[in-house]
């Protein structure tokens, strides 16, 4: 019956500088945390300052370009919302976040 079970035999002493594992396993999470950090949160953490620099810095006369890809220029402003004119007489109400883009001046000119 002895041949089912395996004897269990000591493991030879560990050699000198061999890395602890609990240790690999902190530079590893460090590591992924860097890579975590510099490819996804800062990037994002960019792009976010940058679009509330731009909502921030709109003003009455601004060509901009909404998420939904509309055209228009800004008639009217307030702390949430822009007035934009789409074309002439027809003005569409839009949150200040969805303007995705400020256009150079006489875009919609030339357009």
């Amino acid at each position: 019956m002895s041949f089912f079970i395996s004897p269990a035999y000591a493991e030879a002493a560990g050699a000198a500088g061999e890395m602890d594992p609990g240790f690999f396993n902190i530079i590893f999470l460090l590591g992924f945390g860097l890579i975590f950090y510099f490819f996804m949160w800062r990037p994002q953490a960019k792009r976010a300052k940058e679009h509330k620099a731009l909502i921030n810095d709109l003003t009455k006369g601004d060509e901009v370009l909404t998420a939904g890809g509309i055209l228009g220029k800004v008639v009217k402003l307030n702390d949430d919302y822009v007035v934009l004119e789409v074309s002439e007489g027809t003005e569409l109400t839009f949150q200040k976040v969805h303007v995705s883009a400020v256009l150079p001046k006489g875009t919609l000119k030339s357009i």
